[in-house]
């Protein structure tokens, strides 16, 4: 055991990582290119476990990104994964800006979902396709944005912590959601599910023939929404003064609790959106329990984007790749899923600490003088 660590350590793969992590550690990085190191870091870290684990790291990574962009269909399937997380990820991120740790994206989006498509279904064919749809899509923000908006007031007015109490109301979100479609909404048959919305009150398809619809279209909008909000106008600015320093933007004058509301009202309706535009354009129909966690990885985007509008797009994109990448690796490469999770895990981990890239520097050097017996 102590030889194959130790020529893990002297390894070509192992010096990448040890010259990466120092570069990851030195002052002065802009968060684009530590992100995208670290990123890169994590995949030779990844195709170090893998060899370890007698794998063959050309044929895993071949699979992995052919399964990610190697025809029309892997590219959709790509986008699609990308689409809901780019709205979780774009939330956590308004929140964040604001000083604010938003851990309901799930509920939110579980409750947004369910709104579009009670929307739909309740207005009918006599409403025109078009209005519907746009309907729905301002319910479905309205809907994650009142689940939101509780734990926002009870922050500004009550100091309740934002952690517990959206974590809470995820509980709240989904399991209302699935009290509603089993009581009033359910379609007969075995599964709890509402009936299929009408085509022409769907989210059109971007690439025909696939479940990649406009809804990445409007979540990119709102990436170029939410940084123009940030930026260009007096709320965003007293957003983020309260983000850095809510004693210093009182004393300017700034409302910091109405800030605060405002902000997770803002995140809690792009999450909405977040089940809206699965609901309304890849599943056609509200399914209980239908999201792998969109809400918990939404955070993970947040994270590797640095909590940046723009940097939430490639984020989403790569945690989309790694998803729909690692099925094909893991079907026609044989690589366990659970080493693409630990290769997420990694990114997060470097991105997440700074300090860990320089303790990793160290353990690394250690390592290799010592053979792999410290």
């Amino acid at each position: 055991m102590g030889t194959r660590e130790g020529d893990l350590s002297r390894g070509p793969a192992a010096r990448v990582v040890r010259r990466a992590a120092g570069w990851l550690a030195r002052p002065g990085v802009s968060d684009i290119a530590y992100s995208a190191v670290a990123v890169l870091l994590a995949l030779v870290i990844g195709a170090i476990l893998i060899a370890a684990s007698g794998y063959s790291v050309i044929d895993a990574y071949a699979n992995l990104f052919d399964g990610a962009f190697g025809s029309i269909y892997n590219l959709a399937n790509t986008l699609m994964m990308a689409t809901p997380l780019l709205f979780t990820g774009l939330s956590v991120a308004v929140a964040f800006q604001c000083g604010l740790f938003n851990v309901g994206a799930e509920g939110q989006l579980y409750v947004g979902g369910l709104a579009s498509a009670v929307v739909v279904l309740v207005l009918g064919p006599a409403v025109p396709g078009v209005v519907r749809v746009l309907l729905a899509l301002v319910a479905g923000a309205l809907a994650g944005a009142v689940l939101a908006a509780g734990p926002g007031y009870m922050k500004a007015r009550l100091g309740a912590h934002e952690v517990i109490t959206t974590i809470m109301l995820n509980y709240v979100g989904i399991l209302l959601t699935t009290f509603l479609v089993k009581t009033y909404l359910k379609e007969p048959g075995p599964v709890d599910q509402t009936p299929l919305l009408p085509v022409g009150a769907r989210l059109p398809e971007l690439i025909p023939g696939t479940r990649v619809s406009w809804g990445i279209v409007l979540g990119v909008a709102a990436v170029v929404a939410v940084d123009y909000i940030l930026r260009r106008t007096s709320v965003g600015y007293e957003i983020q003064a309260v983000g850095r320093n809510a004693a210093a933007a009182e004393y300017a004058g700034v409302n910091v609790p109405g800030r605060i509301v405002l902000a997770m009202v803002m995140s809690g309706a792009i999450a909405g959106l977040a089940g809206s535009s699965v609901v309304m354009g890849t599943l056609y129909r509200f399914i209980t329990n239908f999201s792998p966690g969109y809400g918990f990885t939404g955070i993970a985007v947040a994270v590797l984007a640095r909590n940046k509008p723009w940097g939430v797009l490639p984020a989403a994109l790569l945690f989309g790749m790694l998803q729909s990448g690692g099925m094909s690796m893991q079907l026609f490469a044989r690589i366990p899923a659970d080493l693409m999770t630990l290769v997420q895990g990694i990114v997060i981990l470097f991105v997440a600490a700074p300090a860990l890239a320089s303790m990793f520097l160290a353990r690394s050097r250690f390592g290799a003088r010592t053979g792999g017996r410290g």
